[in-house]
């Protein structure tokens, strides 16, 4: 037994109340360590403490170690536990003081994991939405202009031009309210858009009036007319807060410009003298651009100012939530008292950070809900352009969901690719076989899916500026097909056992197998990125599949299938 590889940490994602009486409680070991794993438990205030004994299951598995864990109902808040782990020749005992080989039950108040109470206001309440949640991100620049009454004097490029960074091509908001319907017929339930409001550049992201649509795009009353037209066809809004900075041009920032330390903003930012000076850019600035000036998050003034804009947005036009742009590097002060206005205003809104990496921080339940799932995004790319294998992958993806609680994982935003990075379709070297793969991979994972603009119709791109090419609306008839097969992926969505169930994940060859399921049913998907394979399903009910036939997987292919549990 390896037993530097075993590891619990109590109150943490390892052991954390998924209802008030019920824990989900996790524990690591070797991968390659044969062990029988049981979970010894009683209740702090009962007296005699009878101890009682449940085995626990191997449920995720990665390149290295094995995960083991139980979904355990209480009868009582406040609980005491430690584990018995046992392989062919030893017996151990893992408390609080570590792995021993015998243990002192007497003296478990001192040593043993607990629990010590559950408090509803602890608890991670998931948007339930979330888990069915199929995104459809939008550029609004870039999707489609419906406005040609508006003044174009900024528009300095043809719709049909690839873009540059500096370039507007006049798409906006009645643009996107005419294409709502396409929009619904994919089987999207939410729009994600990024920012709208008043700023100089095509991206917006770098506000100049965060209470004003950008003219660009429209006004109030088109922003009311299109949530207004996406909730009546059962699609959310979802909108882009860019809290990390501002533009230099916000009046906010123009006043500390003019009166230096006298201003009433000065401690608003990270400034190094009296006065803020773009040329020497002596302020702290998003990603090092004097036109990005960072806030200071912690400041209780500024808090006030950004929790006011949020719900600004939330009780006047009914959006539904907030994708928040460079989160990571915003305090965790400002994200708790966030989420708390966030959810009083309107229970069921989103809060998705922009979170490149391993954010287990911010999805403790008091902060975010979900973060966009760059890790997910990491292996596709890896795996679709032939630079992991099955095994690599699946390891992988188990990984990444042992990395935070259960109800985070379930709203994870899953994609393939946004406006920050290059076409999924062009990285991958323009195979839709291997997209449409990519795509059911997503739907079948735990979490929310996100689709990126004309995806649908395969829209290629290279890195920032070419990944926000303008939609080719004129080629929608000839990518027909293309579009009822992505239609098809996406409403997988909708089993109850992609919503609810649980996951497996893992490979045979160089097969890569997903399993969700639950007590009445399996829902498989199985990819194919080698040569062609036998695989036989004849008694089962083929969902969907591309390059499968006479029981035979193709090249850069999978199948979709779902059997009734025994």
């Amino acid at each position: 037994m390896n037993k530097a590889a075993i590891l619990h940490i109590s109150e943490s994602l390892m052991a954390y109340a998924i209802r008030l009486d019920e824990l989900n409680i996790r524990l690591r070991a070797d991968k390659n360590d044969k062990l029988d794993i049981s979970l010894l438990y009683t209740y702090k205030c009962d007296d005699p403490h009878l101890w009682q004994e449940v085995k626990m299951k191997k449920t995720f598995e990665d390149r290295y170690f094995s995960y083991y864990e139980i979904d355990f109902k209480l009868k009582d808040k406040r609980f005491a536990y430690v584990f018995k782990i046992q392989d062919e020749n030893e017996v151990y005992y893992l408390s609080e003081n570590g792995l021993e080989e015998t243990y002192d039950f007497d003296q478990f108040y001192f040593t043993s994991f607990h629990m010590p109470y559950i408090h509803e206001a602890d608890l991670f309440e998931p948007v339930e939405w979330m888990k069915e949640a199929v995104f459809y991100q939008i550029f609004p620049e870039r999707f489609r202009r419906g406005d040609f009454s508006k003044d174009d004097s900024y528009i300095n490029q043809a719709w049909e031009d690839l873009p540059k960074p500096n370039s507007f091509a006049g798409g906006d908001l009645k643009g996107i309210i005419e294409k709502l319907d396409h929009i619904k017929d994919l089987g999207v339930n939410a729009l994600y858009l990024t920012p709208i409001f008043i700023s100089p550049t095509n991206h917006k992201y770098d506000t100049i009036d965060y209470y004003e649509i950008d003219p660009q795009f429209g006004n109030k009353n088109d922003f009311k007319k299109l949530v207004e037209k996406a909730h009546g066809f059962g699609i959310r809004i979802v909108l882009d807060a860019v809290f990390n900075h501002m533009c230099h041009e916000n009046p906010i920032f123009k006043d500390v410009i003019e009166k230096g330390k006298e201003s009433r903003y000065y401690d608003w930012f990270y400034i190094n003298g009296d006065k803020a000076d773009v040329e020497k850019i002596n302020y702290e600035t998003f990603a090092h651009v004097y036109n990005m000036p960072k806030l200071k998050t912690s400041n209780r003034e500024v808090q006030d100012y950004l929790i006011k804009i949020a719900k600004y947005w939330i009780e006047e036009f009914d959006i539904d939530g907030w994708r928040l742009d460079v989160s990571d590097e915003v305090s965790h002060d400002l994200w708790k008292r966030f989420r708390k206005e966030i959810k009083a205003a309107k229970a069921d809104a989103v809060i998705i950070g922009e979170n490149w990496h391993n954010a287990e921080s911010f999805l403790r339940g008091d902060e975010f809900d979900s973060i966009m799932n760059y890790a997910f995004t990491n292996v596709c790319l890896a795996y679709f352009k032939g630079e992991k294998s099955a095994q690599e992958t699946s390891d992988y993806l188990n990984m990444v969901i042992m990395r935070n609680r259960d109800q985070a994982n379930r709203m994870m935003l899953n994609f393939l690719d946004t406006h920050d990075t290059p076409r999924f379709i062009t990285e991958i070297g323009g195979s839709r076989d291997k997209v449409l793969a990519a795509l059911s991979l997503s739907v079948v994972y735990m979490g929310a899916n996100s689709l990126f603009y004309g995806t649908e119709i395969g829209l290629e791109g290279k890195g920032d500026p070419d990944c926000r090419r303008t939609f080719p609306w004129q080629n929608l008839e000839e990518n027909k097909t293309y579009i009822e097969k992505v239609k098809e992926i996406l409403e997988i969505k909708k089993h109850q056992t992609i919503k609810d169930g649980d996951i497996k994940i893992y490979s045979h060859k160089d097969l890569l197998l997903l399993e969700r399921f639950d007590q009445e049913k399996t829902l498989s998907l199985a990819i194919n990125l080698g040569r062609q394979k036998d695989f036989a399903l004849a008694d089962e009910n083929i969902l969907i599949s591309n390059n499968y036939s006479n029981q035979s997987l193709g090249e850069s292919s999978f199948v979709v299938w779902e059997k009734y549990s025994k």
